[in-house]
């Protein structure tokens, strides 16, 4: 089980903004520079975090900013908007465990409320710390 890199690209992408958007008109090839992917990945993450109300973009080479406060952004609200689990559950089960065995007809039944368990810690935890946080940890490591 693996979260989609999409969550940490989009990330670092909204540190990229916020930490150059005074010195340089942040495009998505700006941006695609400092993550070392094809611009095409940024600009359909960024129409992620537009759709979101995280990100405005102005089209062409206009650059792009964040939309509200960085403290009104959580890592929550990142990880939703891009879309990192499919059908909001981190944890895929596998599609046929064997009914006739003990333990595959009872697998659900064991796991589901304990693994729904964790992905709500996870994102509680995730609720509580915002993209502010993240910028002055930045900002600390960068000397920027």
């Amino acid at each position: 089980m693996q979260i989609s890199s999409r969550f940490t690209i989009a990330v670092h992408v909204l540190i990229c903004i916020e930490t150059f958007k005074n010195n340089y008109k942040v495009t998505s090839d700006f941006l695609a520079s400092s993550v070392n992917v094809n611009p095409v990945v940024i600009r359909r993450l960024l129409q992620q975090l537009k759709k979101a109300g995280i990100v405005k973009v102005i089209r062409g080479s206009g650059g792009t900013d964040v939309q509200k406060p960085l403290d009104e952004i959580s890592l929550l609200d990142i990880y939703n908007a891009v879309a990192c689990v499919e059908k909001g559950q981190l944890f895929h089960f596998h599609e046929n465990p064997n009914g006739n065995c003990p333990v595959g007809k009872n697998i659900h039944s064991i796991l589901d409320t304990r693994l729904e368990s964790i992905q709500k810690a996870m994102e509680k935890e995730m609720a509580s710390i915002t993209l502010q946080d993240i910028v002055t940890d930045a900002g600390k490591l960068t000397s920027l």
